[in-house]
Parts: C-alpha cells; structure tokens; sequence
C-alpha cells in the first residue's frame, strides 16, 4: 500500500509547471534547507518595502587585495522570517527574548498540499491533525508543527503565491492563500502543547483573514511562528529536528529566519 507521504508527493508532481525548486523524494539522511534566498525577487506583504542590496564596494583595493561588501535593508516581515509573539501579543516576547529551545526541536509535516492546491483560501483544521494522528501516532508535546500546502512551488511569482500580483494597501484585501483555522490553532496549543509552528505560505492566517486570529491565538501563547517557508515535500512526516535560527534583532517583532531540518539521531 502506498503511504500518504508517497501519495502527497506523487500527487504533487502534477503541480510541477512553475516550480521555485525540483521535487524530489524525501532523503532520510540530508539536511534540508527550508528557508528562501533573500533577493531581490523575495515576497513581501504587498504594503512592505523589499528586501535591497546595495553595493559598498567590490573589486581591488589600493593595496592589492580583493574587498566586497554590501549592506541591505529589508522589512522585518517577508521572505522566510519569524512572527514574535509581540507581534499580535501585547508583552508578548519581542525576537531577542526567544529562547532557543522554543525554535529548535522534533518536528512534523502535516500534509494538506491536496486540499490547498485545490482551494486557495483553504483553513488546517482540527480534522487535518486528526487525520495525520491516524496515520503518524499522536503530535508529541514540544513539536514543532510545519503545514505543507504546497504553495512554495509558486515562488516568487506574487500573483500566483499570494494571489495578486499588486502592490500597497489596497492590495492586502486581493490576498488569496491558505491558512491555519483558529480552532486549530487552539487546539494545537491546549491539546498538543506545541513548540512553534510554521508553515509554507505568507501567513500562519489565510490570505483573506481581517483579524488574524491564528496570530493571535498563538502569540498570547508565546509560540513563534515561521513562515514563507519551502521544501517541505523533501522532509518525512516526522523523526526530524528543525532549526530555526532568526536574526536577533533587540526589540523586533519578527526577524528574518535561517532554518533547517535533519534527521533525528536514534
């Protein structure tokens, strides 16, 4: 019988036209690196600057030695990054008061890439959990929840990604993408004690979502939260650690975020 991961996976190769990146099997020994490059083509919320690299100086010096360097600017929010809780938390933890163990440990792929690719504004619900629990045993307290919708497959293109492709203010009422429900996010926290949770999209709340109540519920928590994140498809459902290392940044509401998995050592 084939596995649900299998099936996810051959199911997702119909969806490869417009893919950021190959699919391929899961590798049980890799290193898999979750995180989007920062460049210029990195997605924002439509009313956030970008990310920028301006050149200082690269070529040969005076002195006959080689010199590069650059400095960037970029908003706290987009392209692979971490939600403090302060962001949608009053007192909440700002990125710098995060500890680590909070960031790292045992994490898990909850697949719903088949419904989401079906629906872009498509809610995780408890019966997702539920289902995966069937297959996979129960989400173990302290993990670390990663949702698969299959939308990292889009980047960079905005329109396809968030479902438009303007910019500003106006555009946020545009955002189409999937999301995680609020009841699953409070299920997540009072029945599973999770770690963190992130997922492979520009909001932990579905593109169409005015109040945000994923954030919310999570960051009065004092659960981080990791999103645009990609590569998903290459991890197995569990018996892996994830390492999410944000920019420490004093005060911040969010930081941009470098993160991997690896398989967990027996």
């Amino acid at each position: 019988m084939i596995s649900s991961f299998r099936s996810a996976f051959l199911f997702g190769m119909l969806f490869m036209t417009g893919c950021s990146h190959p699919m391929k099997p899961p590798d049980s020994k890799a290193i898999v690196d979750l995180t989007h490059p920062f460049s210029e083509q990195t997605l924002y919320w439509p009313n956030a600057d970008g990310f920028r690299l301006e050149k200082v100086f690269d070529g040969t010096t005076d002195n006959g030695y080689h010199y590069s360097a650059n400095r960037y600017q970029a908003a706290e929010h987009g392209g692979t990054h971490m939600d403090a809780p302060i962001h949608f938390f009053e007192g909440g933890e700002t990125v710098e008061k995060i500890p680590l163990d909070k960031t790292i440990g045992p994490g898990i792929v909850v697949d719903v890439s088949q419904k989401a690719l079906k629906d872009r504004d498509y809610l995780v619900s408890i019966e997702d959990f539920i289902a995966f629990e069937s297959l996979h045993g129960l989400i173990e307290p302290q993990s670390i929840v990663l949702l698969r919708t299959g939308y990292d497959r889009f980047w960079p293109s905005r329109e396809r990604y968030l479902g438009t492709a303007e910019r500003g203010q106006a555009a946020i009422a545009k955002l189409h993408f999937p999301g995680l429900s609020k009841a699953a996010a409070a299920w997540l926290i009072k029945e599973r004690n999770v770690r963190a949770v992130g997922l492979d999209t520009a909001s932990i709340d579905r593109g169409i979502s005015r109040l945000f109540e994923s954030h919310r519920i999570l960051a009065a928590a004092g659960v981080p939260i990791f999103e645009n994140l990609m590569q998903l498809e290459q991890l197995p459902a569990k018996a892996f650690e994830v390492i999410a290392l944000p920019m420490k940044i004093e005060g911040g509401s969010g930081a941009p975020l470098r993160v991997i998995a690896r398989p967990l050592t027996p």
